[in-house]
Parts: structure tokens; sequence; C-alpha cells
């Protein structure tokens, strides 16, 4: 990437029912938004034309047949397919889900090759999207199979970072998956994308327990004493600052989580929970520990508001903004450890 040239920003269009094209025409709108970067919208022109004028949204685009093509002050738009999907507001349909999918995967290939900086998705529904080329449980699982590297599921706003040690997966799963291992991989990815991404040279990272109050000494489960109390001792020997196990009930009332950089939770709901209670509608999803840049709104298609002109773009925007500034620190931390290596040789 030359020094004066903008990041460019990838951007799937998740489902074209749901109100995913409806934040990020919202967010464009505002057209001072494309001082910050060169976005690339992976879809068809004729699908925009009809949400904008649906939701009486004004916003010019600039279509191209490759990214080579993309215009610098423009939203870019690149069709990824000639077949026609109908719209219809609010209502899961297996077009919609397959059209988000073909946005999905033109888009992640754009990253693979680096033709674009920053892969930010727009929602999708993770019943219809389900296919023969597609059998995963998100956009984290796909990527993670797309990517180099093990994917970690961060939910972010400038205050708080919530990290997941187990996420897609049914709650009676948890327990038998909460192992020394699994707890090892998480914290290293935290804690050197806390580094690479986010700036911090000396990580302060607490961990939540799995059972209420932590088990209480064994009498509402072992897991706390036997697996995750053993292995944060383990990582604190390498001078990382991992501290816990910390009872979730009580972590986040307290604001405990203030005095840490990030929080590794156990499952899904146990982080997520507190995290969209404290910040829905301004959180980031941010998919860490993979060799490129993904970021998301917090929340899902909202069928219920969709094609009202109702939606709420803050958190797209906000997605938007995060992919810019972590691939900026990441790029960052790239050249200050080539520095660190020349000036060892």
């Amino acid at each position: 990437m030359k020094k004066n040239e903008k990041i460019k920003v990838g951007i799937s269009v998740g489902d074209v029912n749901g109100i995913g094209i409806e934040i990020i025409l919202k967010t464009f709108e505002d057209t001072r938004m494309l001082d910050f970067c060169t976005p690339i919208l992976f879809c068809s022109s004729k699908i925009l034309t009809v949400h904008a004028k649906a939701l009486n949204l004004k916003v010019q685009v600039n279509s191209i047949n490759s990214i080579e093509r993309a215009a610098a002050n423009k939203l870019n738009v690149i069709s990824i397919s000639d077949k026609q999907v109908p719209v219809d507001f609010g209502k899961e349909t297996p077009e919609a889900g397959e059209y988000a999918f073909l946005s999905l995967q033109a888009a992640t290939k754009a990253l693979q090759k680096k033709e674009i900086d920053v892969l930010v998705t727009a929602p999708i529904n993770k019943h219809n999207i389900q296919s023969d080329t597609f059998n995963f449980k998100g956009h984290t699982e796909y990527l993670e199979s797309q990517l180099e590297g093990d994917s970690l599921m961060i939910l972010m706003t400038d205050e708080i970072r919530i990290g997941l040690i187990t996420g897609h997966i049914p709650v009676t799963e948890i327990g038998e998956q909460i192992t020394k291992e699994l707890i090892e991989k998480k914290v290293h990815i935290m804690y050197h994308s806390l580094i690479q991404d986010f700036a911090i040279s000396k990580p302060k990272i607490a961990v939540l327990g799995l059972n209420p109050h932590c088990g209480d000494n064994g009498v509402i489960g072992k897991e706390d004493d036997e697996i995750i109390r053993p292995t944060l001792s383990k990582i604190q020997e390498d001078g990382k600052l991992v501290y816990g196990p910390y009872a979730a009930d009580s972590f986040f009332g307290s604001e405990s989580y203030k005095g840490f950089d990030a929080v590794l939770a156990m499952y899904h709901d146990q982080g997520l929970g507190p995290f969209k209670t404290l910040a829905f509608g301004k959180g980031v999803n941010f998919t860490a520990g993979l060799d490129a840049i993904r970021t998301s709104p917090d929340h899902g298609t909202a069928y219920e508001i969709a094609g009202q002109s109702k939606a709420n773009h803050s958190s797209f925007k906000e997605a938007l903004f995060a992919g810019i500034k972590i691939f900026k620190a990441r790029q960052h931390h790239i050249q200050l450890s080539e520095n660190k290596l020349q000036r060892k040789k």
C-alpha cells in the first residue's frame, strides 16, 4: 500500500431483505465518510437502487467491473452475479441467503488477494445462508476457513473489549470444550491482538469463570479450580498480565472490566449479554487472530424494521472506523517489528 493511498474497505451486503444495505447507504449518504477510505461494495447496483428508492436515500454510486477501477471519492459497487434477486423486506428467503453468501465469498476472495485492505460485513441470517457451499455457524467460522490463523471473536467499543473462549456452540457443549489448550490458545490470540491491533504494549486481561461464583470451591462445578485457575497461573509464569477467574455475575455490574484492556468470557452469552447491555448499537465485532482484518456491526438483520428507514447505522459506521484504525495499527506494528529485525542484523 502506497503511503498516501486511501485504505480500500470491502463491504459484503449481508441479507438483502434485512437492514444491511440500509445502514451501508445511510453511512455513505454522508460524503465525508469518503475522506477516510475507498469503499467497495460487493453487490448489484440494481439491488442498491431498490433499497435507495424504498428508503428515500440519495447516494451516488460508481459501478465498476474490477477493483482496480475503484474511485477514491465514491461508493464503488462491483457486481457479483447476473442473477436477479427479488428484494422482499423483512422476509427470510433462500434467494437472499444465497446472495448474501455470494457477496461474502467475493469480498473474502478480494481480501485474500489483498485487493482490499479491510472487510466490513453487513449482517447475515445464519439460517437461510446455509448451503452445500456455506456450512458454517457464522462469519467468524467461514473467515477462519478461508484465511490464515486462528480466530477470536472480540466485541468492542472504545471502553470495553470482550473476547470469547468458545463461540457459536450449544450451551450443552460448553463444559466439555473448556480445556487448558483452548484457554491458552485464546489468551495468546487476545494478548497478541492487543499488542499489534490496538498498540497496547503490556496488555492486562481478565478471564471470567465458567460456573456460578467460579464454582464455590467445587460446590457448583470443578472446572474453575481444576482447569481454568491452573491454566491462568501457568500463563502468568510467562509474564503475561492475565487474571482470574472472576465471577461473571458481578464482574460487569461492579465495573471491574474498566481495570482491564480486555475480558475473555467462557461462552457466547456470558460475554455478549453484558456487552450488548452496555453498548448495543455502538459496538463492533472484530475477528482477531487472522492474517486479514474483518469487522462488523454488533447487531443482526433486524427483519422487523427492514425497509422502514428505522435502522440506526451507528454500529456499522463504528465498524468501518474500527477496521481502518486496526489496519493502521497493524501496519505500524509490522513496520516496527521489521525495523527491530534490521537493527539486530
